[in-house]
């Protein structure tokens, strides 16, 4: 590496330490909600009208308010504000647009909350997430991102900070669809302001029914379940993406052909890494496999897979075995990934708290 490239590195990691650690020991200063683009570009008249219903339905800053739940008091929601703008902000702006004063030095991107859509959920995708698997996110963090654990912060203030991101993404994902209908109509009736707003709250509301399951039991993994998990990983469309040794070096992958839905360059993950962003625990992995990941290239095998679910758990095996054999130091060569005939106790996947 050229020493030019080494100080431009050194000096982006001076800046966003600085950024993060002043914000983080202040409190970030008082801002107004910034509409989108989409909607910044409407007619002042159709801007306001926007703006008034997003106020009158979310709140403010100042005042925010759940959409479509009376239930959780404004105190509540300032406490979740508080945390938010001292631990969160930084990296995912003030109005939960992603762009944070840190968000430029990061990637990943740090995530727009504005379009309704979560990564790690247990719900099919395209779904919105359950709260818990919100809570979940705060808690561990994102493994091989900037989304750090926060482990040690208070579960009341866990609680109320998920509140405060569920208020920016309802907020967000209206004002989403009031902008696309005046920019479509170059006008917003009040039947359809109704509308729109009950489209958001149902999409939340449907989500505690969505959870997915496991097809059956989560088995004692051996060694003939990473052999078949391998099979299948090589046949059923896995390695298109990840490539055959699991290491993510395709041809779309090294062009940065891939977006995700936010609009940014994504990548199909190295598995080898040991950094599977969903979490290690198995009934992870079989989730990021049968409900895919929303936002992302990576598809649902929910129906592909239905009439077999015996291949999920042998892909979870596969994928869990080929992370922890890099981890272990052992780094594959393309499409050859050793699977030692005799080694049942190391090619069992090991679960992590």
């Amino acid at each position: 590496m050229k020493i030019s490239t080494v100080s431009g590195v050194l000096a982006r990691a001076a800046v966003l330490a600085a950024v993060i650690g002043v914000s983080g020991c202040q409190r970030t200063p008082y801002v107004e909600f910034q509409p989108s683009k989409q909607a910044a570009g409407l007619p002042a008249e159709l801007q306001a009208k926007i703006k008034k219903v997003l106020d009158t339905e979310c709140g403010t800053v100042l005042h925010p308010k759940m959409l479509g739940n009376d239930k959780i008091s404004t105190d509540r929601l300032l406490a979740g504000r508080e945390v938010y703008l001292k631990r969160c902000a930084q990296c995912h702006g003030a109005t939960g647009d992603g762009q944070g004063p840190a968000a430029e030095w990061l990637n990943p991107k740090p995530r727009d909350y504005r379009l309704g859509k979560f990564k790690f959920s247990s719900t099919p995708f395209d779904n919105r997430p359950l709260r818990s698997d919100m809570v979940r996110t705060v808690r561990n963090g994102v493994s091989g991102t900037s989304m750090p654990a926060f482990p040690l912060l208070a579960a009341k203030d866990v609680e109320n900070v998920v509140d405060y991101v569920l208020v920016l993404t309802h907020r967000g994902e209206l004002e989403t669809q009031l902008a696309a209908e005046a920019d479509a109509s170059q006008e917003l009736p009040d039947e359809m302001i109704t509308e729109l707003k009950d489209l958001v709250i149902e999409r939340w509301a449907e989500a505690d029914t969505k959870a997915t399951h496991p097809l059956s039991n989560e088995p004692k993994f051996t060694i003939e379940q990473v052999i078949e998990g391998k099979k299948a990983f090589l046949s059923r469309g896995c390695s298109k993406c990840h490539g055959e040794d699991g290491r993510g070096q395709t041809a779309d992958n090294l062009r940065g052909d891939l977006k995700d839905g936010w609009g940014h360059a994504t990548k199909a993950a190295d598995l080898t890494s040991g950094l599977l962003h969903g979490g290690r625990h198995p009934e992870d992995v079989y989730r990021r496999i049968y409900n895919g990941i929303t936002g992302t290239p990576m598809p649902s095998f929910q129906t592909a897979l239905a009439s077999e679910p015996e291949t999920f758990w042998n892909l979870v095996a596969y994928v869990l075995y080929v992370s922890n054999r890099r981890r272990a130091g052992e780094i594959p060569e393309a499409g050859l990934m050793s699977l030692p005939a005799d080694a049942a106790a190391t090619a069992t996947p090991a679960k992590t708290d």
